[in-house]
């Protein structure tokens, strides 16, 4: 299981970083560096689970949140958005019991 979640937090951090050697390797270091801290317990140890979760999930967030931008000028960027980028819509906002997010001093509302 553990081997399973390392190659997919090394695969999301592939995706989610492409063509940015840097962060890309500044990722694979963080990933490597979090797998060796835990490769003492045991795969019975209760803090096993937990942490393939956390693994699991840091893998899902960089695999459909991250999204590269390039200034291209005039306080433009491009946008790399790929297949497994998650497109959500307004209403992924919205908060329990009708409350809406505030940004800015302005409340998001329905049309």
């Amino acid at each position: 299981m553990a081997l399973a979640a390392y190659r997919h937090l090394l695969r999301s951090a592939r995706i989610a970083f492409h063509g940015d050697s840097n962060l890309l390797n500044a990722a694979r270091y963080e990933a490597r560096k979090a797998f060796d801290t835990n490769s003492h317990l045991a795969p019975t140890d209760p803090t096993v689970a937990p942490a393939i979760t956390h693994a699991n999930e840091v893998a899902k967030i960089l695999l459909e949140n991250i999204v590269q931008g390039k200034h291209v000028g005039d306080d433009k960027y491009k946008l790399r958005i790929h297949d497994q980028t998650e497109r959500g819509d307004n209403d992924t906002i919205k908060m329990p019991n009708g409350h809406k997010v505030v940004i800015d001093g302005k409340k998001c509302s329905d049309r």
